[in-house]
């Protein structure tokens, strides 16, 4: 038989039984489409916090009071470690800082007009901006004398603007600050990160902490280093010096912590590459199910056609022949599984973006080709045993069989 005569008997052999076809091709559709769908959320997931973390700067350190997460609970923001004397020592005694921004923050009543809010109000230097890669978009910054002076002025996150001032002009209006006048000087560019930093405040570090806040100690330090490769060395200096300055033993635990951008990145890549290849496995396992599905539809194909085996065998059909025949039938559900399968695993990506837009996904093209690659030779694997025990029939038995 030729091989193109082979692949049109055995589509009409497909098409003569549609709904087991169907069903056949189904575990490899549910199969295919489950990776690809997966990994596209992972890797969307992935992306945006990936993005988040980048946009704060991968050669960003952040001091914060207390011991961070201890036993699953918590510090509290309140914890009274770090102090303006910690930030000044820092940037004197410790190599390769390019910028460093004391923060004092909390949430804070804010009126403009008939608009009232609470925000999250950020009390910090001109540094901050930078450390933190913000942009202007409207307006000025605050200037280093008006943090000295304690100035009453305002830079306002997108989301905030919005929400006080709609579409309408805000440069130079007054907005109110748990009760005191503040005068709004600009507005920054949309983040759109998931921290929220959109709808923040900020405002001079002396006028938060003596006017705002009534606090004689920060509530962090942001630290920008020179470069990503010198972040690890930085840490390890600003350690020991806060050990230092807040007289604390060897075996005392630390009344801070210190979160390092750099490592938080590469623990992201790795539990990503994890959570992948999990993915992976729960896809392998399905579309082995969906392998198995075959082979059972595979054999019941073979007892209903034992007759017509004979007579093909009779008139001078090869076992290769019959081989290839019920290979070729394995092949072509498998295939069109992991095609259809391709479809609806991008469709439900795509269908998962558009109906969550804060939501993103990423098709990633290397999952498809696997997942194709896979579930042929799924077809191949599971529909040989099947096709094998076709061409050893004997055909006088076959011709035989009722």
């Amino acid at each position: 038989m030729l091989f193109w005569t082979i692949v049109k008997v055995s589509l009409k052999s497909l098409l003569a039984n549609k709904l087991r076809s169907f069903l056949a091709i189904l575990g490899i559709i549910l199969g295919v489409a489950s990776v690809i769908a997966m990994v596209s959320i992972v890797n969307g997931a992935t992306l945006q916090i990936t993005e988040r973390i980048k946009q704060m700067g991968t050669n960003l350190l952040m001091i914060r009071p207390g011991q961070g997460m201890h036993r699953g609970v918590a510090s509290s923001s309140n914890v009274q470690t770090l102090t303006l004397n910690d930030a000044s020592q820092i940037i004197s005694k410790v190599k390769y800082i390019k910028n460093i921004a004391p923060i004092v923050q909390g949430n804070a009543q804010t009126k403009y007009m008939n608009q009232n809010t609470y925000a999250t109000v950020v009390g910090t230097t001109l540094a901050y901006f930078e450390v933190r890669n913000f942009l202007l978009e409207e307006g000025r910054l605050f200037h280093e004398s008006e943090v000295h002076s304690n100035a009453k002025v305002a830079v306002l996150g997108s989301v905030i603007l919005e929400k006080l001032f709609g579409k309408g002009p805000f440069l130079d209006e007054t907005i109110k600050i748990k009760g005191s006048n503040f005068k709004v000087i600009g507005s920054l560019k949309t983040k759109g990160d998931m921290a929220g930093m959109d709808e923040h405040i900020m405002i001079p570090l002396g006028t938060a902490m003596k006017q705002v806040f009534g606090l004689t100690y920060l509530r962090g330090i942001d630290v920008q280093v020179e470069t990503e490769e010198k972040i690890d060395e930085v840490e390890e200096e600003i350690t020991s010096l806060l050990q230092k300055l807040h007289r604390l033993k060897p075996d005392d635990e630390p009344d801070f912590s210190i979160r390092n951008q750099k490592e938080q990145l590469e623990n992201l890549q790795a539990t990503t590459q994890t959570f992948t290849l999990l993915l992976g496995g729960i896809a392998a396992i399905s579309l082995l199910v969906g392998g198995i599905g075959i082979m059972n539809i595979m054999l019941v194909t073979v007892t209903e056609r034992t007759r017509e085996i004979g007579i093909r065998k009779a008139i001078g059909a090869a076992d290769q022949d019959i081989l290839q025949q019920f290979l070729i039938e394995a092949s072509i559900i498998s295939g069109l599984g992991g095609l259809f399968g391709i479809l609806v695993g991008v469709g439900i990506s795509v269908g998962i973006e558009s109906i969550f837009p804060t939501f993103s996904t990423k098709v990633d093209y290397t999952s498809i080709v696997i997942s194709f690659v896979f579930s042929a030779m799924v077809g191949i694997f599971f529909g040989y045993y099947p096709a094998q025990k076709a061409s050893s029939l004997n055909p006088i038995d076959a011709l035989r069989y009722e």
